[in-house]
């Protein structure tokens, strides 16, 4: 009896050990801080116009269209065969980057990245379908670890790569290939989940559904819809997933998605806190998808030498330092955290604006490395505050729904003042547009905190709200 107690107890080793080294062979691309100077270079040899303009903007078309479906296909379909897909995709889209030439190739490419970017969602929610509950915040922390470490070694190789061994993209993209790889094969070793968070079997998606329509939500008690989810895992589990694709199984997990955004929604701070979520997101995007086109206008890559690497490397050091310091403040983000909000916004779109109006390689680089910090701090703060009294189905649903909205406001971003079928305005002019977009999300957060922090803070019964030790799941919108 005790050995089957502490075979459940450390039932989440395997896949979480698994998952972080699928993440950290995954995110370790190596070229990935070149990709522009490799299109627009001798390799590929297209017009930094036509990148802006025109082969970007398909990324975030595709994307969007991507993104609902297979949201809902990571859980139909448990989470572990979208994995494999991401797997695989990232592996065509370096053979593509390799080996194919000629601009419609680069176009199958941004519809092939695209697929990558919108199955990442499994990455994030597999985890919480094959382990016990209370292993969630050690294997969140983990997989988040792995990621950092991942992106942040690739980008410093490829930076050594480059300024010391003087090796050509095309390398880059090759070893970076080669990476990806172990990445897919990695995949397969993944255990396959009995149930997902909506389609669970219909024993257990109907049980989950009853005790919401009797009136659990999820700002009630979250430590109660937490067993629940961990026993209604268990119960799936149990009886094998039967009858997981059936019909009744399908309408039962659509009654439970409408619940759970009943659930998720229906808090008006919840609204606020997504509301900065989605539209900052946009603009975080927008300008992680633009700043080499920014970086190569005031340096040409052609003619000196550049740094990429090495800055990604260091964004993701000072981003995550700036997200691990959000969990340790001693501060009330109930009462304090819009305004917060407000005023790491401002210094973000000082940030923008430097990037936009210096002529300086090194002033540009210090502007993105700041406007990074604000936005990986902030969205800690975000992220925790929404989470922290959701179940974990609602927590699914709100990312998925504030990732959606985020891409929709991208989308109308990216029509209007990038693609060269509305404005193709020059990428000097989008980073001010992208600016004066972060400037108006700060007076408007700035606004809201304020009048927040007055009515609260006269308010005792405010006082005992959200404390600041919780832990925090930073998250990484890297790739949204």
């Amino acid at each position: 009896m005790g050995c089957f107690a502490n075979r459940r107890s450390s039932s989440w080793v395997y896949p979480t050990a698994v998952l972080s080294l699928y993440g950290l062979f995954a995110n370790c691309r190596v070229a990935e801080p070149f990709l522009t100077p490799y299109l627009i270079g001798p390799n590929k040899n297209i017009s930094g116009e036509v990148v802006t303009n025109y082969l970007f903007p398909i990324w975030t078309y595709s994307y969007l269209a991507f993104l609902v479906p297979v949201f809902l296909l990571t859980d139909l379909l448990r989470h572990k065969p979208l994995i494999v897909v991401q797997g695989f995709f990232l592996v065509t889209n370096y053979v593509l980057l390799c080996f194919a030439p000629g601009l419609p190739a680069m176009v199958v490419l941004q519809v092939n990245y695209a697929v990558v970017t919108s199955t990442e969602v499994a990455y994030f929610s597999y985890i919480y379908s094959v382990i016990p509950v209370e292993s969630y915040q050690r294997a969140t922390g983990y997989l988040r670890s792995a990621m950092l470490a991942g992106y942040t070694f690739g980008a410093s190789l490829g930076q050594v790569l480059v300024s010391l061994a003087g090796i050509d993209y095309f390398y880059l993209n090759a070893i970076t290939l080669g990476v990806q790889s172990m990445a897919f094969l990695i995949s397969f070793g993944l255990p396959m989940p009995q149930a997902g968070l909506f389609f669970k079997g219909e024993t257990a998606a109907a049980l989950g559904w009853r005790s919401k329509r009797d009136g659990t939500s999820g700002g009630d008690g979250p430590q109660d819809e937490k067993d629940e989810a961990g026993s209604g895992k268990a119960n799936a589990q149990h009886r094998g997933g039967v009858g997981w694709r059936t019909r009744g199984n399908v309408s039962t997990a659509g009654l439970l998605l409408w619940q759970s955004f009943k659930d998720s929604y229906c808090s008006r701070n919840v609204i606020y806190w997504s509301l900065w979520w989605a539209l900052a997101t946009a603009g975080y995007v927008q300008v992680f998808n633009y700043i080499q086109l920014m970086w190569d206008h005031i340096e040409p890559s052609a003619s000196s030498s550049i740094y990429n690497g090495g800055v990604e490397a260091a964004c993701s050091l000072v981003g995550a330092a700036a997200a691990f310091s959000a969990g340790h403040i001693k501060v009330t983000w109930a009462v304090w955290g819009e305004l917060a909000l407000g005023l790491f916004s401002a210094a973000g779109t000082g940030a923008v604006f430097l990037m936009a109006l210096t002529s300086s390689i090194w002033a540009c680089y210090a502007g993105y490395v700041v406007f990074k910090s604000c936005y990986m701090f902030l969205i800690t703060i975000t992220t925790f505050q929404i989470a922290s009294n959701l179940s974990m189905e609602c927590y699914a649903l709100t990312f998925g729904i504030n990732t959606f909205v985020a891409l929709l406001v991208q989308t109308v971003l990216t029509f209007t003042f990038v693609d060269e079928a509305a404005l193709g305005l020059d990428i000097v002019t989008q980073f001010i547009v992208y600016g004066s977009y972060y400037a108006t999300i700060s007076v408007l957060f700035l606004i809201r905190g304020t009048y927040t922090a007055c009515i609260t803070r006269g308010r005792p019964e405010h006082a005992e709200t959200t404390g600041p030790e919780s832990s925090v799941e930073v998250l990484s919108a890297d790739r949204l």
